[in-house]
């Protein structure tokens, strides 16, 4: 487990490639789940058309930890958890995950992918289907299909649409 305490936090970057400490959102986030202001400003710090900083990493090693324990996860932690791994590997321009972050990066990913098909085997709602999917193709090393996940019904659609026609 990543030491909160660790001073390595307070220097790390976010979407906006400014420094962003995620500890006090996650904070929030682990006494109350469903703070809408939390998810927001992780939402928003994050990423960044595309860009995501060390703080991304770091966040999604903590959303993985607070996500354990919630049935069923927020289709946030999916979605975000899945948009910046998405940036990392899409973008050359973002930085690599840092070696004090790595392991933690990866057990957190286990983590979500198992909560992923825990989900999907109760779960309806649209956002957490798409977010999980693209959670579990991701995870799976499916890019393209990780991608089309995180995109709506009627965008697959028209996607398809053009491509087969009709």
């Amino acid at each position: 487990m990543m030491v909160f305490n660790d001073e390595r936090w307070s220097g790390l970057t976010g979407g906006y490639k400014v420094v962003y400490d995620p500890r006090p959102a996650s904070r929030r986030l682990a006494v109350h789940y469903g703070d809408k202001s939390a998810w927001d400003e992780l939402w928003n710090e994050l990423h960044h058309q595309g860009d995501v900083g060390d703080a991304s990493y770091a966040a999604v090693v903590e959303l993985g930890r607070i996500s354990e324990g919630q049935t069923p996860v927020y289709w946030g932690a999916y979605g975000l958890a899945a948009t910046v791994e998405e940036a990392r590997l899409a973008y050359d321009r973002n930085p690599p995950i840092p070696d004090w972050i790595e392991p933690h990066y990866k057990t957190a990913w286990q983590t979500l992918f198992e909560l992923a098909l825990r989900d999907l085997a109760g779960s309806a709602d649209d956002p957490t289907v798409n977010c999980a999917l693209a959670v579990v193709a991701l995870h799976r090393g499916r890019f393209s299909l990780g991608r089309m996940a995180m995109c709506a019904e009627d965008e697959r659609t028209e996607m398809l649409r053009d491509y087969f026609g009709r």
